[in-house]
Formats: structure tokens, sequence, C-alpha cells
């Protein structure tokens, strides 16, 4: 299933940029606020909270979804025995 962003006031790249980047390095929201004023994109630190709220459960089920499976046969090398 596709992440919709209908409705959204910004390009979808700006917003997974955002959910990605406070999921990746748990800065607080106001910080994130700076860092995306930074590259030029004024946003909200409440809006950022509604972004990370509405679409991380989505970009981590997404994540899962393409994550390849292990396969079921696996060998260990004798120095770990």
């Amino acid at each position: 299933m596709a992440i919709s962003f209908k409705g959204a006031h910004f390009p979808k790249d700006v917003i997974l940029h955002a959910v990605f980047f406070y999921l990746r390095y748990g800065v607080s929201y106001r910080d994130l606020e700076e860092i995306m004023a930074e590259r030029g994109v004024s946003v909200d630190h409440a809006t950022l909270n509604r972004w990370v709220e509405r679409y991380a459960g989505q970009v981590a089920e997404d994540a899962r979804r393409g994550k390849r499976l292990p396969d079921r046969s696996w060998r260990m090398d004798g120095t770990y025995i």
C-alpha cells in the first residue's frame, strides 16, 4: 500500500525527509524545525509532530514489507563452535 499524501501542503519528499530524520536521529521537533529551515523549508514544530504521528507507522510498515526474509538454511563457520 502506498502512503497517501492527499491534502498535504508540502511535497511528499519534504515530509518523508523530515519524518525519516526525526526517526533516525531522535532530534526534538524544535531542532528539526531549525534543520528544515537551514534547508530552506519553513515548517512549524507542531506540523512536524503531526507528520510524524501520521506517517511514521506507514513508513515503518512499508519498510517491513520491503524487507527480504532470511533464508531457511544457513551455515556456521567452524571457528564459532
